[in-house]
Parts: structure tokens; C-alpha cells; sequence
């Protein structure tokens, strides 16, 4: 099963992903970056689709290439 995991460095804190997918994601409220909102979320293709958006390509989801 493919792990999913938040590059908080990379972040830009942009919330695409919040938009996209609400019950993975939030902003963290001190630095207003991505994190996950539960860390055993499945992925789904809705996670990997948020994870496509991704301006900062932050959204790492294990096994998967997401920079191509």
C-alpha cells in the first residue's frame, strides 16, 4: 500500500490540496503550511490528483514518481 507523506519544506502553503481533498489535508496554524490530517490516509486517486496539482510537488506519495 503506498504511504503519503507532506514535504513541509517545499510547501508554499498555497492549499490546493486542502481544496482538493479537505478530509486529507489542512493547514498547519502556526506556519500555515500542509500536513496531513489523518498519517495512515489511504491514497486515493483523489490524493494522487491533489498530488499532481501541486504547485511545490510537496505531496509525496511513496512509490510513485510524481515529478514526471
Amino acid at each position: 500500500m503506498p504511504a503519503l507523506a507532506i514535504d513541509s519544506y517545499r510547501c508554499n502553503g498555497c492549499g490546493s490540496c486542502c481544496e482538493m481533498c479537505p478530509e486529507v489535508f489542512g493547514l498547519t496554524p502556526l506556519t500555515s503550511r500542509a500536513q496531513l490530517l489523518n498519517p495512515d490516509q489511504e491514497v486515493t486517486e483523489d490524493v494522487r490528483r491533489a498530488a499532481a496539482f501541486c504547485p511545490k510537488k510537496c505531496i509525496l506519495v511513496s512509490g510513485e514518481d510524481i515529478d514526471a
